[in-house]
């Protein structure tokens, strides 16, 4: 018994494509039209499937309308952030320190025991002909008066700190804002200081038998700053071989 060999069926053309594509599209067309006759959505309008669907296109809508704006936007806020970040490091680190791209030359360290509001922080190198000089970080005193205080602290490569500024906070204006460069010169009191030249007692407020001044009617926004710059500085220490044998 014989059989003949059964033929390939041969492929749609890309005319052939194109075709049955603009078929589809003109059926899809005329029933949309037709779905859209005042009378069939005034027969529509009351069903209960009809009113969800209707919610569900919105709900598509405004998803897509987001979509679109988070994509349009991301770049440029991706690159406000770097400027800003940049910016603040330029003022904790001297430019004269370093060569290099300080956004560009960071490593991850371990900071889950050192209560720095992140369980690991980028730390930049400042380095100047391959060598480390300075280092700077971003940590966060979680338990300011109104809320966590984000800071950024530049320290040199003997630990002695070279500036601090407070980048974020909800601290009370008029009082706890104090923290702010701009609003006093209070931060700039930390510039210098290591844990070294400061005991541990030192290392707190005034009030508290330290050495930095509090605020007249608001002492827990700096009390919790010194301490977390204290323990910015106890995280250094802890990483400074591995830090300055980074260049």
């Amino acid at each position: 018994m014989s059989s003949e060999p059964v033929k390939p069926q041969a492929k749609p053309k890309a005319g052939e494509l194109l075709e049955l594509a603009l078929l589809r599209w003109a059926r899809f067309r005329q029933q949309l039209a037709q779905w859209l006759q005042p009378d069939n959505l005034q027969q529509l309008r009351p069903q209960v499937k009809f009113q969800a669907g209707v919610l569900a296109g919105f709900a598509l809508l405004a998803a897509i309308l987001l979509g679109v704006a988070d994509l349009a936007t991301r770049g440029v806020i991706e690159l406000r952030l770097r400027e800003d970040l940049q910016a603040n490091l330029a003022q904790v680190v001297p430019a004269e320190l370093h060569d290099n791209d300080l956004l560009q030359d960071s490593v991850m360290m371990d900071a889950k025991d050192n209560n720095l509001g992140s369980e690991q922080i980028e730390v930049y190198l400042a380095k100047k002909a391959g060598i480390v000089n300075a280092v700077c970080f971003k940590f966060i005193a979680p338990d300011g008066y109104a809320g966590p205080i984000s800071l950024v602290m530049g320290v040199d490569r003997d630990g002695e700190i070279l500036g601090v500024r407070v980048i974020a906070h909800v601290e009370t204006p008029g009082l706890g804002d104090k923290i702010e460069v701009t609003k006093s010169k209070w931060v700039l009191g930390f510039n210098g200081k290591s844990l070294d030249n400061l005991s541990v007692e030192q290392w707190a407020v005034k009030k508290d038998g330290g050495v930095f001044d509090q605020f007249s009617g608001a002492t827990i926004t700096p009390r919790k700053v010194v301490q977390a710059i204290k323990r910015g500085l106890d995280f250094y220490k802890t990483h400074q071989a591995e830090l300055l044998g980074a260049g």
